[in-house]
């Protein structure tokens, strides 16, 4: 799909319609997702550059992801997609500058592409550029990072909670709920080391714009822009790095919980154990040979002899149940 913005009065207005023969001269932005052969060629043809395919965007090497071409400044990143969900992922996205125009392409949705675009549909600066668009495409995937990580934080001390400062039935062993909690640590670990990777990534992108703008007539307030940009990666990376610390912790005082509880039910059993010795001892010895047994004569007494068969069984059963060791 090919989106192209222009320039109108205050506002970047998205073409309702585009002419893959005609893109528009004015256009200051042109986003691709997942863009077809067409629309690859028509924009190589406005802009003067060569898109790069998916695979080229996947590369991991820094001189793949940030290079100059023909005038061009390349630039990849990996950014976030769907953090909000049960399985985030990761992707690539290149931004390109040509000129004074942005060209972005993508084969995914990060959140920063869509707030980005309705707050530039509302308002924008005057004679907006495509540099201006790529400092608020960055600034808005810094200040979604910042959320995920500010989100995780806090669910990581309501985990850290729960296990340290159970309340109620909570503070008895329970399978099901420590199977939860650590399925919950796994993916807040998983979460935040793509958030580390995508903070990396991000902080290669604005150094390279950066050194970029030497001997450029950019803004001064722009230039502060990167600047300021610059340190929240620095801080968020930072960031990132202690929460990787916190769940590590977490996720060994979770194991330690798991073998204390362990450990108790095994110290139950072994004191059980030792309780029923002396009688297991006693009938081993006698053998219940005994001339007077009077439960022999009774009509109901094999019946019986198999209710407390059955009940030896399920009662402990049900005990366990009941502890929460179950």
């Amino acid at each position: 799909m090919l989106s192209v913005f222009t320039p109108s009065e205050v506002s970047l207005k998205k073409a309702a319609s585009v002419d893959l023969s005609a893109l528009p001269e004015a256009a200051v932005w042109i986003d691709l997702l997942k863009p077809t052969a067409e629309e690859d060629r028509a924009v190589e043809r406005l802009a003067g550059i060569a898109v790069p395919t998916r695979e080229d965007m996947q590369e991991i090497e820094i001189s793949s992801r940030l290079y100059v071409e023909n005038g061009a400044r390349y630039m990849t990143a990996t950014l976030m997609c769907s953090s909000d969900s049960e399985n985030p992922r990761t992707t690539a996205v290149t931004f390109i500058l040509a000129g004074h125009r942005l060209v972005t392409v993508r084969y995914d949705s990060p959140k920063p592409f869509l707030l980005v675009e309705n707050k530039l549909a509302r308002a924008c600066p005057h004679a907006v550029t495509g540099e201006m668009v790529l400092m608020e495409l960055l600034d808005a995937v810094i200040d979604r990072t910042a959320d995920i990580l500010e989100r995780t934080g806090g669910d990581m001390d309501a985990i850290s909670h729960e296990i340290f400062e159970p309340g109620g039935d909570a503070r008895t062993g329970h399978a099901k709920r420590y199977s939860d909690i650590l399925i919950a640590i796994g993916r807040k670990g998983d979460l935040t080391s793509k958030v580390r990777e995508s903070l990396v990534s991000v902080g290669r992108v604005v150094t390279f714009v950066t050194a970029a703008i030497d001997g450029v007539k950019w803004s001064k307030d722009m230039r502060e822009q990167l600047k300021t940009m610059q340190r929240d990666v620095v801080s968020l990376t930072d960031h990132a790095s202690y929460l990787s610390s916190k769940i590590t912790f977490v996720l060994d005082a979770m194991l330690g919980v798991v073998n204390l509880e362990q450990n108790n039910i095994i110290k139950l059993f072994s004191v059980m154990a030792v309780v029923l010795m002396p009688p297991t001892l006693i009938a081993s010895i006698y053998g219940m040979n005994f001339k007077i047994m009077p439960e022999l004569e009774w009509t109901h007494g094999y019946p019986m002899a198999l209710l407390m068969m059955v009940l030896a069984a399920v009662l402990p059963y049900f005990i366990f149940k009941w502890k929460k060791w179950l």
